[in-house]
């Protein structure tokens, strides 16, 4: 429960300020040994705190869903394994698992998706992390346009799909190889692009490196580049860009 909920429940008269008192204890975080789980996060940054599955031991992660999820917040984890989701869903049922986009989540709240966002790639081989994105800005309410396997060994795939990007607020565009996708979609749209390097690539791509050098020398303007396969890294920096574009999620709602 976030501060606002707790306070509008002691106005109503629902929640005693005893009990209140209680779960302000808990804030600004719940210390379980292992782990400090921050529930003033979007309180502060208007985004939840995201779970790391990746190397995790797995009593720590089974711990740390059904704290949070006892919590009633939603709950998005990535770079989740199959292992992962089976032990997590033994403890907490409602949880969701996408094999691809590895995303490990819990969503109670209706979602009110604002805004838009194009998430495009090179090539299909590029999706997982394309959908880590996708499915992250997803998660946070942004409405979110897939755009795949549009890269420029076949630059007509792109130019024939240039309705996609209108209305958008920003773009993230996901590549391996020489990631050259990034560079052509910023010299076409208006908005800012999320450039995203991705591991794939044969062995001169060092593993993304290649991409990631040819993201930060384009010489089209308004691209940001973040870390290799870090598509979680995009879509939030792409969230606060919609957020900024259709103001506050409350104003996006009322409108």
């Amino acid at each position: 429960m976030n501060v606002t909920e707790l306070l509008q429940q002691v106005k109503e008269g629902s929640l005693s300020i005893e009990e209140a008192e209680k779960q302000l204890k808990k804030l600004p975080y719940e210390d379980l040994g292992f782990a400090k789980l921050d529930h003033h996060r979007k309180l502060r940054q208007g985004f939840e705190e995201v779970i790391y599955c990746s190397g995790k031991a797995t009593e720590h992660l089974v711990k740390i869903y059904q704290t949070l999820t006892r919590e009633g917040v939603d709950v998005l984890g990535t770079r989740a394994s199959r292992e992962q989701y089976e032990a997590v869903g033994k403890e907490v049922p409602e949880v969701v698992y996408d094999p691809i986009a590895r995303i490990l989540k819990v969503e109670k709240r209706k979602k009110e998706y604002t805004g838009k966002i194009v998430v495009c790639t090179g090539g299909t081989a590029d999706v997982p992390v394309a959908e880590e994105a996708a499915q992250t800005a997803e998660f946070f309410g942004t409405r979110v346009v897939r755009l795949f396997d549009v890269g420029v060994a076949g630059i007509h795939r792109l130019l024939s799909n240039m309705k996609s990007f209108e209305g958008a607020n920003c773009v993230v565009a996901v590549a391996g190889m020489e990631g050259a996708l990034a560079g052509v979609v910023a010299g076409l749209v208006d908005v800012p692009v999320i450039a995203v390097p991705t591991s794939v690539g044969y062995g001169a791509s060092f593993h993304g490196l290649s991409a990631l050098l040819t993201m930060l020398n384009s010489c089209a303007n308004g691209i940001t580049v973040v870390n290799i396969d870090n598509g979680y890294g995009a879509a939030y920096v792409a969230t606060q860009i919609n957020r900024l574009a259709v103001g506050s999620p409350e104003k996006a709602q009322e409108g």
